[in-house]
């Protein structure tokens, strides 16, 4: 018989996920897709909770705020096209109003620091190895907010830098979380706008920092989503029209290989009854008002309450409603 794609060879020996214990995600757009597929399977989530991290310096940066559990000051945020932002936090963060952004940020440092402490497993995503830093300060910055270009300089750091810095936030994570386990993962999203040759040698640091990672720190396990979108499902047709984003087909199978080989028997068959409910509840009537709906809502909703009194151990997030899986889509 002729092969048409590769093997993988994986086997995942951390700790399997458990609807009984909490999962923090952090970092690039893979965050977001797993963190609502377990949503949608009724796990209890947070996924960056400061915003998307694209580096390894940043994601370090950030897991210390939450262990600190304040933000930058307000008297750090910067204006900028009549908004005030954080060079640290995403722009969901930013208010026109400085005392606003700055309470906004520092709701969302202590939701995570309290996800920090409670998770059983934290999920790390990391999408490129560049840097860039302030070329007026050398302070770094993990988004940019659309400034200028000529207002950074990128950096490209060495492996030992990015293992340091990372090395030293998931130790200093466990002195408040000795149970966590680590979960490493690299984004298979290409970085077209640093050019496919920097793309490359980003993505090839990031995979030497995620392995160096495993291997010398305990409980920390390294997932192959990067490998099962570039080397697996490599034809073009597991990419959105720009070549870059893997689409809907493409997230689904890393999806469907994280819950095959992360997630314990007993969660994957619990999950399978949730999904049911989910997209029952992603359900769009032609016609809403009509009785046959409203009944149909009724026997969902009794039938969803009686599966989460009998398995109390779920939790389920009403946004599961508001939106399908989508492709890869903010890297």
């Amino acid at each position: 018989m002729v092969k048409h794609v590769l093997d993988l060879r994986y086997h995942y020996s951390g700790r399997l996920l458990e609807h009984s214990e909490s999962v923090l995600l952090m970092g690039s757009c893979f965050t977001r897709h797993v963190g609502e597929a377990l949503k949608d399977r009724m796990f209890r989530v947070w996924h960056n909770p400061t915003g998307i991290l694209f580096d390894p310096s940043a994601i370090a940066r950030h897991i210390h705020m939450l262990l600190k559990g304040t933000p930058p000051q307000v008297d750090e945020l910067v204006f900028l096209n009549d908004v005030w932002h954080s060079w640290e936090f995403h722009s969901r963060f930013s208010h026109p109003d400085a005392q606003t952004a700055h309470a906004l940020q520092l709701e969302a440092v202590q939701e995570g620091q309290s996800a920090l402490q409670r998770a059983g497993t934290l999920i790390l995503t990391l999408g490129s190895a560049f840097r860039y830093v302030r070329c007026e300060t050398g302070a770094p910055v993990a988004n940019n907010h659309r400034a200028a270009a000529g207002e950074f300089e990128r950096q490209l750091p060495a492996v030992e830098t990015l293992f340091d810095a990372l090395a030293d936030a998931i130790r200093a994570v466990r002195c408040v979380n000795p149970g966590l386990q680590v979960l490493i993962t690299v984004s298979p999203v290409r970085h077209a706008r640093d050019g496919l040759i920097d793309n490359n040698r980003s993505k090839a640091r990031l995979l030497e920092l995620a392995h160096r990672l495993t291997e010398q720190i305990e409980d920390v396990y390294y997932f192959p989503a990067y490998e099962w979108v570039i080397d697996v499902l490599r034809d073009h047709r597991w990419y959105d029209i720009d070549l870059i984003h893997p689409n809907h087909a493409a997230t689904r199978e890393v999806i469907d290989l994280f819950v095959a080989h992360c997630l314990g028997p007993r969660a994957q068959e619990l999950s399978e009854h949730a999904l049911r409910f989910t997209q029952a509840a992603r359900h769009r009537a032609r016609f809403p008002e009509t009785p046959a709906h409203q009944r149909f809502l009724a026997r969902q909703q009794t039938e969803r309450e009686a599966f989460l009194a009998e398995h109390p151990e779920l939790t389920w997030s009403p946004s599961n409603s508001a939106s399908p899986l989508t492709p890869f889509d903010d890297d």
